[in-house]
């Protein structure tokens, strides 16, 4: 069959979200000061496109001007990574269970996940506002219950501490300008405690769940991948991504493949790192794990060092952000 790829058009409904959290029990990321964390990239004035505090016109929200010139959201990571530079705390939740592997559900003409920087049907942009302006990351639809479930950056759909976000849309397999299967408003969004809360870096991972389109699920049209919970670290990963920021354009799917490391810079983060140059607008991206003949997602992008090697960072999918999928899963 023929895929065709629509242009975005912009004619969306005005989110209204179900601001839903765990109850997971957790505390304030451990971190020690360091000058050297930040997100990717700041923005330029030049970048920050101002919104309406209010919008009376919903459906013509997120016009292709606005998708195109949207924050890559990374640098709302940044804000979350100097907080926890700063406060010196210690403690959170204690990560422990047995491995949990779901498997996911393909299309039968889904490409390969490891065909770099071709579009993948279940892999795409998320966009969303926050005070006002509009921010761009990426995310990527999970097996759920709900067949409606993507998994993204906790900052991606909520500030960390603070307000969960508005307008989050996600958009499968965008390439060039073009949406092949549509624009997905969220009807939910998702994230751990201890992230909506403290910011703790450490569950830097947030879920959105959509609304039917046409009567249709999203994970119904585009598929699935499985994900996997409390495994073994160090392990090879392939990263996918839509980078925004200088040098990419964020108009086509990246990724970066690696074995996974430990941060040296702030290693009371706890999160794994590997090889890659891909920059803001990748954050949520999903971390696909090699297992037998299929692979599985079992981390998002969530940082970087600005001036320090070309490495990014994901956090370690354990048991508490388990919690927050399965909460989504069955919303």
């Amino acid at each position: 069959m023929t895929k065709k790829s629509l242009p975005i058009t912009g004619l969306l409904s005005l989110l209204t979200s179900a601001v839903l959290t765990l109850c997971a029990a957790g505390g304030a990321a451990a971190a020690t000061p360091s000058s050297a964390v930040s997100s990717f990239a700041a923005p330029g004035a030049q970048q920050l496109v101002s919104l309406a505090t209010t919008n009376t016109d919903s459906t013509a929200y997120w016009t292709p001007e606005r998708m195109r010139t949207a924050i890559p959201g990374d640098v709302l990571a940044g804000k979350a990574l100097e907080r926890a530079a700063a406060s010196g705390a210690t403690g959170g939740a204690v990560e422990s269970g047995p491995p949990v592997k779901i498997a996911g559900a393909a299309k039968a003409d889904s490409p390969s996940l490891h065909q770099n920087e071709d579009p993948i049907d279940h892999v795409g942009k998320v966009f969303f506002t926050m005070g006002t302006f509009a921010y761009v990351c990426s995310g990527n639809v999970v097996v759920s219950e709900n067949d409606s479930t993507v998994a993204t950056a906790g900052h991606c759909v909520n500030e960390g501490p603070g307000a969960f976000v508005r307008n989050f849309v996600f958009v499968p397999a965008y390439l060039n300008g073009t949406a092949p299967y549509g624009i997905w408003p969220a009807k939910a969004l998702y994230t751990t405690t201890q992230w909506r809360t403290a910011g703790d870096i450490r569950y830097d991972t947030g879920f959105a769940v959509t609304a039917t389109v046409n009567g249709k699920h999203l994970a119904d049209v585009v598929g699935a991948s499985g994900v996997e919970f409390n495994i073994d670290r160090g392990l090879s990963y392939q990263a996918f991504g839509y980078p925004a920021a200088p040098p990419f354009d964020g108009q086509s799917l990246k990724s970066c493949s690696g074995d996974a490391t430990k941060d040296p810079i702030n290693p009371q983060f706890r999160a794994q790192g590997i090889p890659c140059d891909m920059t803001g607008g990748s954050s949520g991206g999903p971390w696909m794990v090699d297992s037998d003949d299929d692979s599985f997602q079992n981390s998002v992008t969530s940082y970087g060092y600005l001036g320090g090697p070309s490495i990014i960072y994901g956090p370690y999918w354990g048991s508490v952000i388990r919690d927050a999928y399965e909460l989504a899963s069955t919303s």
